[in-house]
Protein backbone atom coordinates (compact mmCIF):
# COMPACT_ATOMS: atom_id res chain seq x y z
CA UNK A 1 0.00 0.00 0.00
CA UNK A 2 2.45 2.60 0.87
CA UNK A 3 4.76 1.56 -2.09
CA UNK A 4 1.74 2.20 -4.32
CA UNK A 5 1.10 5.74 -2.67
CA UNK A 6 4.94 6.49 -2.90
CA UNK A 7 4.38 5.82 -6.45
CA UNK A 8 1.40 7.98 -7.32
CA UNK A 9 2.75 10.47 -5.04
CA UNK A 10 6.29 10.48 -7.47
CA UNK A 11 3.93 10.49 -10.81
CA UNK A 12 1.85 13.56 -9.04
CA UNK A 13 5.13 15.23 -7.97
CA UNK A 14 6.12 14.55 -12.25
CA UNK A 15 2.93 15.69 -13.27
CA UNK A 16 3.23 19.29 -11.70
CA UNK A 17 6.79 19.46 -12.48
CA UNK A 18 6.09 18.79 -16.01
CA UNK A 19 2.85 21.42 -15.85
CA UNK A 20 4.80 24.18 -14.38
CA UNK A 21 7.58 23.42 -17.21
CA UNK A 22 4.80 23.55 -19.71
CA UNK A 23 3.66 27.28 -18.44
CA UNK A 24 7.10 28.24 -17.96
CA UNK A 25 7.76 27.75 -21.44
CA UNK A 26 4.33 29.24 -22.55
CA UNK A 27 5.51 32.54 -20.74
CA UNK A 28 8.93 32.69 -22.41
CA UNK A 29 7.15 31.86 -25.62
CA UNK A 30 4.66 34.81 -25.35
CA UNK A 31 8.01 36.90 -24.27
CA UNK A 32 10.06 36.07 -27.32
CA UNK A 33 7.35 37.03 -29.52
CA UNK A 34 6.35 40.37 -27.82
CA UNK A 35 10.09 41.07 -28.28
CA UNK A 36 9.88 39.64 -32.30
CA UNK A 37 6.84 41.78 -32.94
CA UNK A 38 9.38 45.15 -32.49
CA UNK A 39 11.40 43.95 -35.55
CA UNK A 40 10.06 45.06 -38.86
CA UNK A 41 10.83 44.38 -42.24
CA UNK A 42 13.11 47.09 -42.96
CA UNK A 43 11.32 48.06 -46.21
CA UNK A 44 7.76 48.13 -45.11
CA UNK A 45 8.34 48.98 -41.19
CA UNK A 46 5.92 46.57 -40.32
CA UNK A 47 6.04 43.64 -37.83
CA UNK A 48 7.53 40.64 -39.10
CA UNK A 49 4.77 38.76 -36.79
CA UNK A 50 1.92 40.99 -38.05
CA UNK A 51 3.49 39.92 -41.52
CA UNK A 52 3.52 36.30 -41.01
CA UNK A 53 6.86 35.57 -41.18
CA UNK A 54 7.52 33.84 -37.92
CA UNK A 55 6.48 30.20 -38.14
CA UNK A 56 7.72 29.03 -34.84
CA UNK A 57 9.26 29.40 -31.73
CA UNK A 58 10.85 27.02 -30.20
CA UNK A 59 12.56 27.06 -26.72
CA UNK A 60 15.30 24.16 -26.95
CA UNK A 61 16.79 24.46 -23.43
CA UNK A 62 15.88 26.76 -20.08
CA UNK A 63 18.05 29.53 -22.25
CA UNK A 64 17.80 28.78 -25.43
CA UNK A 65 15.69 29.71 -28.47
CA UNK A 66 15.14 28.65 -31.90
CA UNK A 67 12.94 30.97 -34.33
CA UNK A 68 11.89 30.01 -37.85
CA UNK A 69 10.59 32.36 -40.16
CA UNK A 70 10.25 32.95 -44.00
CA UNK A 71 9.45 35.37 -46.53
CA UNK A 72 6.90 36.30 -49.19
CA UNK A 73 9.15 34.98 -52.07
CA UNK A 74 12.11 32.42 -52.69
CA UNK A 75 14.03 35.34 -54.15
CA UNK A 76 13.91 38.45 -51.54
CA UNK A 77 16.79 40.32 -51.42
CA UNK A 78 19.57 39.24 -49.80
CA UNK A 79 20.30 42.62 -47.85
CA UNK A 80 16.76 42.80 -46.61
CA UNK A 81 16.62 39.05 -45.38
CA UNK A 82 19.70 39.36 -43.92
CA UNK A 83 18.76 42.37 -41.73
CA UNK A 84 15.81 41.10 -40.37
CA UNK A 85 17.33 37.76 -39.39
CA UNK A 86 20.24 39.84 -37.70
CA UNK A 87 17.62 42.05 -36.01
CA UNK A 88 15.73 39.11 -34.80
CA UNK A 89 18.69 37.52 -33.22
CA UNK A 90 19.38 40.54 -31.72
CA UNK A 91 15.88 40.74 -30.24
CA UNK A 92 15.72 37.55 -28.65
CA UNK A 93 19.23 37.99 -27.70
CA UNK A 94 18.50 41.05 -25.49
CA UNK A 95 16.33 39.06 -23.44
CA UNK A 96 17.47 38.30 -19.81
CA UNK A 97 17.23 34.76 -20.02
CA UNK A 98 18.40 34.00 -23.06
CA UNK A 99 21.82 32.93 -23.69
CA UNK A 100 22.08 31.49 -27.81
CA UNK A 101 19.33 32.41 -30.16
CA UNK A 102 18.96 30.51 -33.18
CA UNK A 103 17.29 31.95 -36.23
CA UNK A 104 16.16 29.64 -39.23
CA UNK A 105 15.34 30.98 -42.58
CA UNK A 106 13.69 28.79 -44.25
CA UNK A 107 12.76 28.40 -48.17
CA UNK A 108 14.53 31.16 -49.71
CA UNK A 109 17.72 30.64 -52.61
CA UNK A 110 20.29 32.19 -50.18
CA UNK A 111 18.85 30.08 -47.02
CA UNK A 112 22.48 28.55 -46.43
CA UNK A 113 24.49 31.41 -46.41
CA UNK A 114 21.93 33.47 -44.40
CA UNK A 115 21.04 31.12 -41.61
CA UNK A 116 25.26 30.21 -41.33
CA UNK A 117 26.34 34.07 -41.28
CA UNK A 118 23.48 34.92 -38.94
CA UNK A 119 24.36 31.66 -36.58
CA UNK A 120 28.42 32.84 -36.52
CA UNK A 121 27.73 36.63 -35.97
CA UNK A 122 28.83 37.81 -39.19
CA UNK A 123 28.36 41.41 -41.53
CA UNK A 124 26.18 41.15 -44.11
CA UNK A 125 29.68 41.79 -46.52
CA UNK A 126 31.44 38.87 -45.28
CA UNK A 127 28.37 36.64 -46.45
CA UNK A 128 28.29 38.53 -49.61
CA UNK A 129 30.95 40.21 -50.36
CA UNK A 130 30.29 40.89 -53.93
CA UNK A 131 27.51 43.43 -52.66
CA UNK A 132 27.41 46.74 -53.28
CA UNK A 133 29.59 46.98 -50.62
CA UNK A 134 27.15 48.60 -47.59
CA UNK A 135 27.05 47.05 -44.29
CA UNK A 136 23.93 46.24 -42.23
CA UNK A 137 24.46 49.65 -40.61
CA UNK A 138 24.23 51.32 -43.50
CA UNK A 139 21.28 49.31 -44.32
CA UNK A 140 19.80 49.95 -41.94
CA UNK A 141 19.86 53.57 -41.65
CA UNK A 142 18.17 53.67 -45.34
CA UNK A 143 15.47 52.24 -44.18
CA UNK A 144 15.37 54.05 -40.50
CA UNK A 145 15.53 57.51 -42.55
CA UNK A 146 12.26 55.99 -44.65
CA UNK A 147 10.61 54.78 -41.68
CA UNK A 148 11.16 57.67 -39.88
CA UNK A 149 9.47 59.86 -43.03
CA UNK A 150 6.74 57.40 -43.34
CA UNK A 151 5.92 57.37 -39.16
CA UNK A 152 6.60 61.14 -39.33
CA UNK A 153 4.04 61.85 -42.44
CA UNK A 154 1.11 59.79 -40.70
CA UNK A 155 1.42 61.97 -37.46
CA UNK A 156 1.40 65.07 -39.06
CA UNK A 157 -1.84 64.24 -41.22
CA UNK A 158 -3.56 63.34 -37.74
CA UNK A 159 -2.25 66.05 -36.19
CA UNK A 160 -3.45 68.67 -39.00
CA UNK A 161 -7.12 66.43 -39.51
CA UNK A 162 -7.83 67.21 -35.53
CA UNK A 163 -7.15 70.50 -35.94
CA UNK A 164 -3.52 71.56 -34.95
CA UNK A 165 -2.65 74.34 -37.26
CA UNK A 166 0.71 74.40 -38.91
CA UNK A 167 1.74 76.76 -37.22
CA UNK A 168 1.30 74.94 -34.29
CA UNK A 169 2.75 71.66 -35.48
CA UNK A 170 6.13 73.40 -36.95
CA UNK A 171 6.45 75.06 -33.49
CA UNK A 172 5.87 72.65 -31.12
CA UNK A 173 8.94 70.65 -29.22
CA UNK A 174 9.63 67.26 -28.15
CA UNK A 175 8.58 67.52 -24.70
CA UNK A 176 5.53 69.22 -26.11
CA UNK A 177 4.79 66.66 -28.88
CA UNK A 178 5.02 63.81 -25.87
CA UNK A 179 2.72 65.68 -23.52
CA UNK A 180 0.12 66.45 -26.01
CA UNK A 181 -3.23 64.87 -25.42
CA UNK A 182 -4.45 62.81 -28.35
CA UNK A 183 -6.62 60.02 -29.16
CA UNK A 184 -6.20 56.75 -29.36
CA UNK A 185 -4.70 56.58 -32.78
CA UNK A 186 -2.31 59.83 -32.18
CA UNK A 187 -1.17 58.11 -29.74
CA UNK A 188 -0.13 55.09 -31.47
CA UNK A 189 1.10 57.21 -34.23
CA UNK A 190 3.25 59.97 -31.90
CA UNK A 191 4.35 56.76 -30.10
CA UNK A 192 5.80 54.90 -33.27
CA UNK A 193 7.38 58.32 -34.58
CA UNK A 194 9.16 59.36 -31.69
CA UNK A 195 10.73 55.58 -31.89
CA UNK A 196 12.64 56.76 -34.75
CA UNK A 197 13.04 60.34 -33.74
CA UNK A 198 14.97 59.36 -30.67
CA UNK A 199 16.67 56.76 -32.46
CA UNK A 200 20.51 56.06 -31.62
CA UNK A 201 22.47 58.81 -33.91
CA UNK A 202 24.80 55.84 -35.25
CA UNK A 203 21.56 54.49 -36.64
CA UNK A 204 19.75 57.46 -37.54
CA UNK A 205 21.66 60.85 -37.51
CA UNK A 206 19.05 63.77 -38.01
CA UNK A 207 21.11 66.71 -38.59
CA UNK A 208 24.23 67.64 -36.65
CA UNK A 209 22.45 67.30 -33.38
CA UNK A 210 19.10 66.77 -31.06
CA UNK A 211 17.03 69.55 -32.54
CA UNK A 212 14.65 70.58 -29.73
CA UNK A 213 11.62 70.79 -32.47
CA UNK A 214 9.35 67.43 -32.67
CA UNK A 215 9.40 67.85 -36.35
CA UNK A 216 12.30 67.98 -38.38
CA UNK A 217 13.54 66.56 -42.15
CA UNK A 218 15.99 63.84 -42.21
CA UNK A 219 19.01 66.62 -42.65
CA UNK A 220 17.64 67.91 -39.06
CA UNK A 221 16.09 71.37 -40.86
CA UNK A 222 13.15 72.40 -38.64
CA UNK A 223 9.88 72.23 -40.59
CA UNK A 224 8.19 75.42 -41.69
CA UNK A 225 4.67 76.36 -41.60
CA UNK A 226 4.31 77.68 -44.86
CA UNK A 227 5.78 74.57 -46.68
CA UNK A 228 4.67 71.74 -45.01
CA UNK A 229 1.81 70.86 -47.07
CA UNK A 230 4.46 70.40 -49.82
CA UNK A 231 7.17 68.92 -47.38
CA UNK A 232 4.32 66.12 -47.16
CA UNK A 233 3.36 65.52 -50.41
CA UNK A 234 7.12 64.98 -50.94
CA UNK A 235 7.35 62.29 -48.61
CA UNK A 236 3.81 60.88 -49.04
CA UNK A 237 5.28 58.83 -51.98
CA UNK A 238 7.26 56.85 -49.06
CA UNK A 239 4.46 55.58 -47.78
CA UNK A 240 2.90 54.80 -50.85
CA UNK A 241 5.52 52.46 -51.77
CA UNK A 242 5.79 51.25 -48.39
CA UNK A 243 1.92 50.41 -48.89
CA UNK A 244 1.99 49.19 -52.21
CA UNK A 245 4.78 47.03 -51.59
CA UNK A 246 2.96 45.32 -48.14
CA UNK A 247 -0.18 44.78 -49.95
CA UNK A 248 2.24 42.59 -52.39
CA UNK A 249 4.24 41.17 -50.12
CA UNK A 250 0.93 39.48 -48.31
CA UNK A 251 -0.42 38.37 -51.62
CA UNK A 252 3.17 36.63 -52.68
CA UNK A 253 3.12 34.83 -49.30
CA UNK A 254 -0.59 33.94 -49.15
CA UNK A 255 -0.20 32.71 -53.07
CA UNK A 256 3.05 30.63 -51.87
CA UNK A 257 1.47 29.39 -48.54
CA UNK A 258 -2.19 28.74 -49.12
CA UNK A 259 -3.96 29.90 -45.63
CA UNK A 260 -1.20 32.08 -44.65
CA UNK A 261 -3.20 35.19 -43.32
CA UNK A 262 -1.66 38.56 -41.56
CA UNK A 263 -0.53 38.44 -38.45
CA UNK A 264 -1.38 34.67 -38.26
CA UNK A 265 -0.41 32.92 -35.11
CA UNK A 266 2.89 30.81 -35.86
CA UNK A 267 3.42 27.60 -34.42
CA UNK A 268 4.86 28.36 -31.03
CA UNK A 269 6.36 25.62 -29.69
CA UNK A 270 7.45 24.55 -25.87
CA UNK A 271 10.72 22.70 -24.82
CA UNK A 272 11.84 19.64 -27.07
Amino acid sequence: MNARHDAEGHEAAGNEAMGNEATGNEARIAEVRATLDRVTDPELDESVVDLGFITAITVTAPDEVDVAFRLPTYWCAANFSYLMASDMREAVLGLSWVRRAVIHLDDHMYVEAINEGIAQGKDFTEVFPAGDGQDLSAIRRNFALKSFERRQEMLLRHLLAAGHPPETIAAISLAALEALKLDAEGTVLRTRYLERRHWPQDVMTVGEGVSPFAFVTRDGERLMPETLGIYLRHIRRIGLNAEFNGALCRGLLASRYPGTTPAATPDFIGAC
